[in-house]
């Protein structure tokens, strides 16, 4: 499924960026294409199982080092190293990575674009521009800004992280007088903080490859429990295949693509996320990502599809506009995630043939499934979903800052 439609006219030399460690089928298929590539990691996860063997350098930079620091490194690795690309294999490096380009003067996302798929203030504004559905949202760096918004929009309210992952850092307000306890609270960090309009209902992503500016493949999918409330709350993380041909995937991907091509997307994978509002049947996009969703969101897609979303980045690194999707399959997934009791759960009792992936990490429980029928597919989640929830859930303090 991962084989090139054509070779590019000499071998690609790319830089990887990964402040976690990932991205390993993006390095195999890289490496089967003849691509050079050097990675630039931390020192915490230097010693992670690298495939070290596929990789013609590997540096650990100290933890969570200053941009300059990272450009200085980059330099002085380039003075030997002639780039063709920087790849930002982690949310987390995405704006790393647009630095580089620019201060190296190479093709890709520069900052400004990158911005909108880190910084979800400055992606709500530029979307809002463009005329793409997001929740009502303001700045709070203003006072009055502040309150006129929530004289305007009635709470609840979610208070965000501009720019963490996942629902990492996400308060949910009742109140003005909460709201401004944690605004106060945030002291200096206020700024990088934004509030929206709390919308409930039911949380979907869509999962999508792009190239030459072209959205050519799209997986939207729907979000059992809503990522907020497994991460406060714990519990499962549950997610499944939107039904094919429905008005629901035919709307959400048409707003996924507007997204993507407003935004300026030339060649890349997104991971973006949406809500459909229970109020007025609307879809919302809530947040954008240019990286692989993360939860095994790609075994899912694979599952369905038989398309790796990430070996299929490193052939659009490699291809550019030339690339071409392979051919792919129309099944139904579904995927189930959990906090485990025990460091290494007996995965036995998921026997069923539908299971096509059993989740590695330790003090983890999951599972993909993949089927023709999106019915059975719902079967097998509602009865392992209840086998998860009695047996194998552990549950943590809802994280302040991204562990991974």
């Amino acid at each position: 499924m991962t084989e090139p439609t054509s070779l590019p006219t000499h071998p690609k030399t790319l830089l990887l960026l990964a402040c976690y460690f990932k991205g390993e089928r993006f390095i195999e298929q890289a490496r089967r294409r003849g691509a050079r590539l050097h990675l630039v990691t931390q020192e915490w996860q230097k010693d992670k199982p690298w495939p070290h063997e596929l990789l013609d350098s590997f540096f650990a930079q100290m933890n969570e080092p200053p941009l300059r620091a990272t450009i200085n490194t980059v330099a002085y690795m380039s003075r030997g190293i002639d780039f063709d690309a920087v790849v930002g294999l982690d949310d987390f490096d995405v704006e790393t990575a647009a630095a580089l380009r620019e201060h190296l003067c190479l093709p890709g996302m520069n900052a400004s674009q990158a911005r909108f798929f880190r910084d979800k203030l400055a992606c709500r504004t530029e979307l809002f521009r463009l005329g793409v559905p997001v929740p009502a949202f303001t700045r709070v760096v203003n006072d009055g800004e502040v309150n006129r918004f929530v004289e305007r929009v009635p709470g609840p309210w979610m208070l965000k992280p501009r720019s963490e992952a996942s629902a990492t850092g996400i308060h949910k307000v009742h109140s003005t007088e909460e709201l401004w306890r944690l605004l106060t609270e945030k002291g200096d960090d206020r700024s990088f903080f934004i509030l929206e309009k709390f919308l409930p209902g039911d949380v979907y992503h869509v999962d999508s490859l792009t190239a030459g500016g072209q959205v050519l493949f799209a997986e939207a999918h729907r979000c059992v429990t809503p990522p907020f409330n497994v991460a406060h709350g714990g519990g499962i993380y549950a997610s499944a295949t939107v039904e094919r041909g429905s008005d629901d995937e035919r709307e959400i991907k048409r707003i996924n693509e507007q997204a993507i091509t407003r935004l300026g997307l030339m060649n890349g994978v997104t991971h973006i996320e949406f809500i459909k509002s229970a109020e007025d049947g609307r879809f919302y996009l809530l947040e954008t990502a240019a990286r692989v969703g993360g939860a095994h969101t790609a075994e899912l897609v694979e599952a369905a599809t038989g398309v790796n979303l990430w070996a299929e980045w490193a052939n659009i690194e490699i291809d550019g506009s030339n690339y071409r999707l392979p051919e792919r399959r129309f099944d139904h997934g579904g995927l189930l995630m959990t906090l485990s009791k025990s460091e290494h759960p007996d995965m036995s009792p998921f026997s069923a043939p539908e299971v096509v992936f059993r989740s590695p990490e330790p003090w983890h429980a999951g599972v993909v499934l993949r089927s023709p029928s999106a019915a059975r597919v719902k079967e097998l989640m509602d009865d392992y979903g209840g086998t998860l929830r009695r047996d194998f859930t552990a549950v943590l303090p809802a994280a302040t800052k991204a562990t991974h």
